[in-house]
């Protein structure tokens, strides 16, 4: 009874710091409106948002895999790579792991899937094995044990995922699943920017 009624404190708790963060990203949005300047400046002086080396490269990590063996964020320069925060409980993470392996088969030569277990949030390695065989997810399944990495990642809805460019910056935050049509979306995005 004491663990349903935590989960659903957390669930409140993580419903209302997710609403706040649409609400202030918000206010980003306006504050980040085009000003009368910029609209009449000549056309190649205004920036469309492309990618700059003042966007902030994403703090890397070492995690263990399900099998014991380290893997760094660093591992994946040179690709794409979605960094998913995720349980074997959340809903919403059981919905989108099949798109995420049907998009990782058709694109794990250019793009990188790290699959972040927060396993100090979790119900333990036997679900988080068992969840793995079930969805039948081959790429890499790591375990943030401490939840340190999901702190320092700010994860407070799951899932949470970040999608970084080749050379590891952060390039969108995207709070929710996703499906396999977002994930062909963000990535095209991101290469029309490179």
């Amino acid at each position: 009874m004491i663990k349903k009624l935590l989960a659903i404190v957390l669930l409140v708790l993580l419903g209302g710091y997710a609403t706040w963060d649409y609400l202030a990203g918000e206010k980003t949005k306006k504050v980040n409106e085009p000003t009368q300047e910029m609209m009449d400046a000549p056309e190649e002086q205004v920036e469309t948002g492309a990618i700059t080396s003042d966007i902030p490269v994403a703090q890397d990590f070492t995690l263990p895999t399900l099998n014991g063996e380290p893997v760094s964020l660093s591992d994946s320069k040179g690709k794409i790579t979605i960094v998913n925060f995720w349980a074997t409980w959340c809903p919403p993470c059981r919905e989108e792991m099949p798109h995420m392996q049907s998009f990782y088969e058709k694109h794990h030569e250019e793009v990188e899937i790290l699959a972040v277990n927060v396993k100090n949030m979790d119900d333990g390695r036997p679900a988080i094995e068992q969840f793995v065989q079930e969805h039948e997810l081959t790429f890499p399944i790591l375990l943030d044990e401490s939840g340190e990495v999901g702190l320092t990642y700010e994860i407070m809805t799951l899932p949470t995922s970040y999608i970084l460019d080749a050379e590891g910056r952060v390039f969108q935050k995207i709070i929710g699943a996703m499906d396999e049509q977002v994930m062909n979306e963000l990535v095209e995005a991101l290469r029309s920017y490179e």
